[in-house]
């Protein structure tokens, strides 16, 4: 499974971006059989979960520090999933990270992951 995430840039506080991540794989390989998540992480610092979605789209999780703010979403039949992200404050600023497994035992967990994007920079100006 390959992940190719965009859709970072800079932006002032308080505005918007929305991350994309593109899914693709071998012959057989079918998005809809991947629960996705969203982490990211700063240079000195842990990963960071930050939103998880599962296979269908019915049932999405956040972290408590962008909940409210930050939806994610997937299409499915584009192989895709979104990070929209309102709101933006000069502490959401670092790399962004897509992941997908097909069953992970802890979504919270970047090691439940096996799949992993190369990652989107997010810079917010104060």
């Amino acid at each position: 499974v390959q992940l190719q995430a965009s859709g970072g840039g800079l932006v002032q506080a308080g505005d918007s971006l929305r991350l994309s991540c593109a899914a693709s794989g071998r012959t057989f390989f079918v998005f809809s059989k991947y629960f996705m998540g969203w982490f990211r992480q700063t240079q000195d610092k842990p990963r960071e979960f930050v939103a998880a979605i599962d296979w269908s789209g019915s049932t999405t999780y956040y972290a408590d520090s962008v909940k409210g703010r930050f939806t994610i979403s997937r299409d499915n039949a584009e192989n895709t999933v979104y990070l929209q992200m309102n709101s933006l404050s000069p502490e959401d600023a670092t790399v962004y990270y897509c992941a997908a497994d097909t069953d992970p035992p802890n979504f919270s967990l970047g090691t439940s992951y096996d799949y992993w994007g190369q990652g989107t920079l997010v810079t917010v100006s104060s």
